[in-house]
C-alpha cells in the first residue's frame, strides 16, 4: 500500500428534497479528483453522504405526515443510488448524520470544544431561516425574507441555547487565511469570506430546545437540549474517518492530518465551510482543510431552479432520457456539468442546451471520429504494436487548480486535433495509391485516440473503457458510441 494520501469530501445535501443536477456536479468534479488522485499512486478517502436532522427535516417529514426516520431513510436512499447512477468511484463512503458512528463523534467533539472553553450558555433572541438553516441579521433580509428562500417564513427565537465562542477566531481565522493563499477556490469568493471575517464574527446558537424540536443529536450532558445542525453536520468530516481515533495508524492521521483535505460545496456553503467550519476545528484543536472549492449555482430558463416554478432538472431524467441514444447515459451528464458549466460562476441550463451539446461534441464528435477511426483500422488491416496502448495514467497535474472545465477543454482540443489531422492526410483517398503511408498516419491516429481515451477515463470512465477495448481488441463499434438525439 502506498504511503501517500489524498482526502476529498462533497457536502452533505439535505435529504427533504429528491437530487438535482447541482450536487451532480459537486459529486462529479470531486470523483474526478478522486480518480486522478488514485491514478497518481495516492491512497484515497471519497466521501460524501447525506445531512438528515434540524428543523427543516422535522417541517418537511410534518407536512409528508411521514414518521421522520420513514422520512429520511427513503430521501437518504435517493442520494446513495445517485452513486452507482452516476458511475462514481467504487471506493466512495456514504455517511448519514443519523448513522450511530456519527452521532457518537458529533458528541465527542462537542465535549472537546467545550473542555477546551469555547462553548457557553445564553439567552438569545434571533430571526431564523430554515431553509438555511442559519441565523439571519436584518441587513441579511430582503423585505424581510431571505433571499436565497423568499418562500420560507423567518422564525423568531427566543430561548435559552448553547453558544459557540465564534468571536474568539477573527484574528485565528484570519492568520490562517493569510498564510493560506489558496485556501480558497476561486479567489473572488476567497476575498469574499475574508471581508465577511473582518467585519466581526458574532458567536453562533449551537443548540435547541428538544422540547420544541427534538430531531437531532442529544448534547451531551444535558437532556433538554439537541445540537444546531450545522454543528452536528460540520464534523461528518471526520467522523467518516473514525475520530475521536486520532492514533498514527487511523484514517485520520492518514486522511486528515497528512491527506491534504479537499471539500467541495456551493456558494450558499462559503460561510458554513471556510469560516464556521473552521474555527470549529481550531476550537477542538484538529487541522484546518487544505482546500475549499466553492461552486456556483446552477439555473435554469434564466431562473434559479426550484419545484414551484417546475424547472427543477434532475440527473436521474436526464440519464433517463438518454438511455435509448446512447449506453453510457451517464457520461452524457459528466461530461456536459464538467465541460460546459462554470466551475465558479452561475451557469444556465436547460434539456435543450443539453441536447446541443450532446449532439455537436459527443455524437458528431467524439463518437464519429472514434467510429471513423476504427472503421478504418478494420478496413484496411492495419497493424499497430501493443506498445502504443502504454500510456500513463492521468495524475493530478493535470488539473491546474481544481480547473475542471479545462481539463475536459484540453480533451476536445485533442479530438478536433485528431479531427483535423485525418481530414488533411486522408488515409481514406490515400490507401489506394500509398497504402504505406496511408497505415503510418492511420497508426499515428489510434495512437493520438489511446491518449485521448486515457485522459477520459476521469471524466467520462465507461465511455473511455470502450473505446480502449476497441483499440485493443482491432473492432469497430457495433452501433454508433452516441446516436444523435433529434
Amino acid at each position: 500500500m502506498s504511503d501517500r494520501y489524498r482526502y476529498i469530501t462533497t457536502t452533505l445535501p439535505y435529504v427533504n428534497a429528491e437530487p438535482h443536477i447541482g450536487f451532480a456536479m459537486e459529486i462529479i468534479r470531486a470523483d474526478i479528483y478522486a480518480r486522478m488522485q488514485a491514478n497518481a499512486g495516492f491512497n484515497v478517502f471519497f466521501n460524501t453522504g447525506t445531512d438528515e436532522h434540524g428543523q427543516k427535516i422535522y417541517d418537511y417529514a410534518q407536512k409528508a405526515n411521514t414518521p421522520i426516520e420513514e422520512y429520511v431513510n427513503k430521501h437518504a436512499e435517493n442520494f446513495h443510488t445517485l452513486i452507482s447512477t452516476l458511475n462514481i468511484y467504487s471506493d466512495i463512503y456514504f455517511i448519514r448524520t443519523t448513522d450511530k458512528n456519527h452521532v457518537s463523534s458529533a458528541q465527542a467533539f462537542w465535549r472537546r470544544v467545550r473542555d477546551n472553553g469555547y462553548i457557553y450558555k445564553n439567552t438569545y433572541q434571533s430571526k431564523y431561516c430554515v431553509g438555511c438553516e442559519l441565523e439571519k441579521t436584518d441587513s441579511e433580509l430582503v423585505d424581510g425574507k431571505c433571499p436565497e428562500h423568499p418562500n420560507e417564513e423567518i422564525k423568531f427565537t427566543d430561548e435559552e441555547n448553547y453558544f459557540f465562542k465564534w468571536s474568539a477566531f477573527q484574528k485565528p481565522l484570519l492568520d490562517f487565511y493569510s498564510s493560506h493563499p489558496n485556501f480558497v477556490i476561486p479567489d473572488f469568493r476567497f476575498n469574499e469570506i475574508k471581508a465577511f471575517v473582518e467585519r466581526g464574527l458574532n458567536d453562533f446558537s449551537i443548540s435547541r430546545l428538544k422540547s420544541k424540536m427534538s430531531w437531532g443529536v442529544p448534547v451531551p450532558d444535558d437532556d433538554e437540549h439537541v445540537m444546531y445542525v450545522w454543528f452536528d453536520a460540520l464534523v461528518n468530516y471526520i467522523s467518516t474517518l473514525g475520530w475521536p481515533d486520532e492514533g498514527d495508524g487511523s484514517n485520520f492521521s492518514h486522511f486528515w492530518k497528512n491527506g491534504n483535505p479537499v471539500q467541495i460545496c456551493g456558494k450558499d456553503n462559503l460561510r458554513q465551510q471556510t469560516a464556521m467550519w473552521q474555527a470549529m476545528l481550531m476550537a477542538a484543536g484538529l487541522p484546518n482543510t487544505s482546500n475549499i472549492i466553492i461552486d456556483g449555482f446552477i439555473n435554469s430558463g434564466g431562473q434559479k431552479m426550484s419545484k414551484s416554478l417546475g424547472n427543477v432538472i434532475s440527473p436521474y431524467d436526464i440519464i433517463e432520457e438518454y438511455h435509448t441514444f446512447t449506453q453510457f447515459p451517464e457520461d452524457v451528464l459528466r461530461y456536459y456539468l464538467v465541460r460546459h458549466v462554470a466551475p465558479f460562476e452561475d451557469s444556465d441550463v436547460t434539456k435543450e442546451k443539453i441536447t446541443e451539446c450532446y449532439n455537436s461534441h459527443l455524437a458528431n464528435g467524439l463518437g464519429n471520429l472514434v467510429s471513423r477511426l476504427m472503421n478504418m483500422i478494420v478496413a484496411y488491416n492495419v497493424i499497430y504494436d501493443s506498445d502504443i496502448l502504454n500510456i500513463p495514467p492521468k495524475v493530478e497535474d493535470d488539473l491546474p487548480m481544481f480547473r475542471f472545465d479545462l481539463y475536459a477543454e484540453s480533451i476536445w482540443e485533442k479530438v478536433g486535433a485528431l479531427d483535423a489531422f485525418i481530414a488533411e492526410k486522408q488515409p481514406f483517398k490515400k490507401i489506394k495509391e500509398n497504402p504505406d503511408e496511408a497505415k503510418s498516419d492511420l497508426v499515428y491516429a489510434i495512437g493520438e485516440l489511446a491518449h485521448i481515451s486515457k485522459m477520459l477515463e476521469p471524466l467520462m470512465p465507461r465511455t473511455a473503457e470502450t473505446i480502449m477495448k476497441l483499440i485493443k481488441e482491432k473492432k469497430k463499434p457495433d452501433a454508433p458510441l452516441f446516436k444523435r438525439k433529434d
